[in-house]
């Protein structure tokens, strides 16, 4: 005898039974694999009372529920897409800093002036391959030069430092290099633009409270580095609250017997440098905590919103403000009650599936009670 189990699934949830009653060569016979195939076939004769009417109702409710499941996952909420153009936008951070960096000291060597003038980047890879060869530029440059800077004291200022510069002569082909390389320098500067909004619009879509609550930068940084939105669900507040200096740092602190470290990357986030020193661990926590049920609702409801991560926005700064003043915030249950009446109001007034039976709110097990957090 084998102690064996079964799961069993339902639209209510999942069971998991302890079978005892099993012999082992029952296991081993080819037989035993046709059984359920009989049952399958001669379930309508089986089953007492079953009419060929109940058999095509429940196939037609088994058929909704299996395309529900399939219509429920949608392509553009899938976040996988954001966590590798979050990698790369890191990855052209880097290349469009070093990059830069070698065009300011190749053009350097002719325009040494030009670099304590313009300190943006961008700004000076186009000025190096508008302005070429510093000799040539003239009074008639001078409108070009004030649409790439913006400002006209500036322009002019460049103009003046061309005619009395201390920079070396340079050659065509040198130029010819310069040029061509900060023209690609300028095509990733630009494509980089045009990636930052299309992750703007696509966590708007992905995940629309987490953006509400902390902002879009540290919500897509949360997603690239926890994994995604479903291992933010499914980390908890503890591990989202530290990531992700959590490894080095916790290591760090185990082996000098220091603290551990109150929080990782939420700490860019504006709250907590609007806090007190003594209350930034706790402020950290509370945000930890909401930007976890921020996670949860965008993961498991039906349609985005940005309605609760506005209302979590405000009991954040209602904790702010009761840290300070001594002012007690709203209970959370009520903060829910409204922004599920605002999602109603937003959606026509009609009880949408989001509503209705996805978006609740938030509860936590403590004690053996349902406690609202």
């Amino acid at each position: 005898m084998v102690l064996l189990h079964v799961l069993f699934e339902h639209a209510a949830g999942y069971a998991l039974f302890a079978v005892r009653e099993v012999e082992e060569i029952g296991l081993l016979l080819p037989q035993v694999r046709a059984v359920p195939a009989g049952i399958r076939l001669h379930f309508h004769a089986l089953v007492k009372g079953l009419s060929a009417q109940s058999a095509s109702k429940a196939q037609l409710g088994l058929g909704h529920s299996y395309s529900r499941a399939k219509v429920k996952f949608n392509v553009n909420r899938v976040d996988n897409m954001i966590i590798q153009s979050i990698s790369l936008l890191d990855q052209l951070d880097k290349d469009i800093n070093t990059f830069s960096m070698r065009v300011r000291e190749w053009y350097g060597y002719h325009f040494p002036e030009l670099i304590k003038i313009v300190s943006e980047n961008y700004t000076y890879c186009r000025l190096a391959k508008f302005i070429g060869n510093r000799k040539e530029l003239s009074e008639e440059s001078l409108e070009g030069l004030e649409e790439i800077v913006m400002d006209g004291a500036k322009a002019q200022a460049i103009l003046e430092a061309s005619r009395s510069s201390m920079g070396m002569d340079i050659s065509p082909l040198d130029l010819i290099n310069i040029e061509s390389f900060s023209s690609r320098v300028i095509s990733l500067s630009e494509y980089r633009k045009g990636l930052q909004e299309y992750l703007r619009s696509k966590m708007s879509q992905v995940a629309p409270s987490l953006s509400a609550l902390i902002g879009e930068v540290v919500s897509r940084r949360l997603a690239g580095l926890g994994g995604g939105k479903t291992a933010l669900v499914w980390g908890g507040p503890s591990a989202l609250g530290v990531l992700p200096t959590a490894p080095p740092a916790t290591c760090r602190a185990l082996k000098t017997r220091g603290n551990t470290p109150k929080y990782g990357l939420i700490f860019h986030s504006t709250f907590i440098g609007r806090a007190a020193a003594k209350n930034k661990g706790r402020i950290s926590r509370y945000l930890a905590n909401k930007c976890t049920i921020a996670s949860r609702i965008d993961c498991f409801s039906e349609v985005p919103t940005s309605v609760f991560g506005d209302k979590l926005r405000e009991q954040v700064e209602e904790r702010l403000a009761f840290y300070e003043t001594g002012e007690p915030p709203r209970k959370n249950l009520d903060v829910m009650k409204e922004a599920v009446v605002e999602v109603r109001l937003r959606r026509g007034g009609g009880q949408s599936p989001a509503v209705g039976r996805d978006v609740k709110p938030p509860l936590t097990h403590r004690g053996g009670k349902n406690k609202l957090i």
